[in-house]
């Protein structure tokens, strides 16, 4: 749906007694749209609230940054907003925190790894909606064909198996997507699992470190080179086109996430998901988190109604109505009792495991105001440390100069 009356009464703050809610489409078809769950949310609450209205804009994730921060730039915030990011506005203190929204209860109900993902400095800004992890997807019957018995556990083991799989004429041994639409994913996948990441200890970032330099070196040197990626060059390769080969049967492996495993599984492929394996140069004991990824809802203060949005986030909040729309996407609800209880649907077996790595997940640093535009950087330009004539350290040390002049600018 497209954003419409910009100006006038329908846009900003309106009537006292309704509530402006821009939110992310997360249905691909008009038969998977969001504004079913909208509908009938908005409709209960207020039979519930019988003063307060809420009307809902969805806009395609490609525009709603963008459209959030030109309505908030032209003093027309709306009251909430669900989208992917929440730092910049939290830095410019545009927010209201869970505490000034939620009950103690309700606060304390969100998963540690999104709560902490959510906060800036203590105070938790972006309410963590829902959320999905990654694992290692593996064709069985393509693993069978080449006599593999056991998935990957360290990344040894998974490039004899992508050795093993293209000696069989397996188009894609492994699916690397280092393409701009989600080229971050794909990086912090394989950075975790040498002990390395985007951030360190402290939250600052750690892009160039050399647990990241030998990460790069190893794919490139070890995957890349020898093959063993399939016929795109890893920088062309879209997370959306990998998916689209591995529901086709043409991918060994691949880096997935709840969605994609229901639909390989509804397709008939015999899908296995795993633990990313790991750097043999880990210590015996080390494992590291899997990526977790989250969405936000956040509420701005602009327009003053902090009673009214937290009566309804605490409605949309409960366990029914987060499950009823995790489940109609396949992701994983943000709090620890609607992950629990079996009310509306509860969760999927297919996805206790997704479960399972989210509550130790690693998730982007989100909380810092300049992680949209290192996001941003990370995409276009991490491709090219496996190309042919790309210096894994010195792309690395490219995009660790850019984001610290993007930090600098906050």
């Amino acid at each position: 749906m497209p954003l419409t009356g910009c100006g006038g009464s329908d846009d900003g703050a309106g009537g006292s007694g309704t509530l402006h809610l821009v939110a992310a489409e997360y249905g691909d078809t008009p038969a998977t749209s969001s504004k079913a769950f909208w509908d009938k949310v908005t409709r209960d609450f207020t039979a519930a609230h019988p003063g307060i209205k809420v009307e809902v804009k969805l806009l395609p994730w490609a525009d709603i940054d963008r459209e959030v921060s030109r309505m908030v730039k032209a003093g027309k915030a709306p009251d909430i907003a669900l989208m992917g990011s929440y730092s910049d506005f939290a830095a410019q203190g545009k927010l209201y925190s869970a505490e000034e929204l939620l009950s103690i209860s309700a606060e304390a109900n969100f998963l540690a790894p999104l709560a902490e993902a959510g906060s800036v400095g203590n105070t938790l800004y972006g309410l963590p909606w829902v959320a999905s992890s990654r694992l290692l997807f593996y064709n069985k019957a393509l693993f069978d064909k080449a006599g593999i018995k056991d998935a990957p556990k360290t990344w040894p083991d998974l490039k004899a198996d992508a050795q093993a799989l293209k000696a069989k004429g397996v188009n894609y041994p492994y699916a690397l997507p280092l393409g701009p639409e989600e080229a971050h994913a794909e990086a912090m996948i394989w950075e975790l699992s040498n002990g390395g990441g985007y951030a360190d200890s402290s939250g600052n970032y750690s892009l160039a470190s050399d647990q990241n330099v030998l990460t790069w070196k190893w794919v490139k040197e070890q995957l890349v080179a020898p093959g063993l990626v399939g016929p795109t060059p890893p920088s062309q390769l879209n997370r959306a086109d990998a998916f689209a080969a591995f529901l086709k049967g043409e991918v060994g492996m691949v880096n997935g996430y709840p969605s994609l495993l229901h639909e390989a599984r509804a397709k008939g492929i015999d899908v296995r998901a795993v633990s990313m394996p790991v750097s043999d140069t880990l210590g015996a004991g080390e494992n590291p988190p899997a990526v977790g990824v989250a969405d936000w809802m956040m509420a701005f203060k602009q327009n003053g109604k902090r009673a009214e949005i937290g009566k309804f986030l605490d409605f949309v909040y409960q366990d029914k109505n987060l499950t009823d729309f995790a489940g109609r996407y396949h992701l994983l609800p943000s709090t620890v009792s609607a992950s629990r209880t079996p009310s509306g649907g509860g969760i999927d077996k297919n996805d206790e495991q997704f479960l399972t790595a989210l509550r130790g997940a690693q998730l982007y640093p989100v909380n810092d105001p300049s992680w949209v535009t290192v996001s941003d950087t990370i995409k276009r330009n991490i491709g090219r440390a496996v190309e042919p004539g790309g210096d894994p350290r010195t792309v690395l040390e490219d995009i660790a100069s850019k984001a610290n002049e993007a930090s600098k600018k906050h």
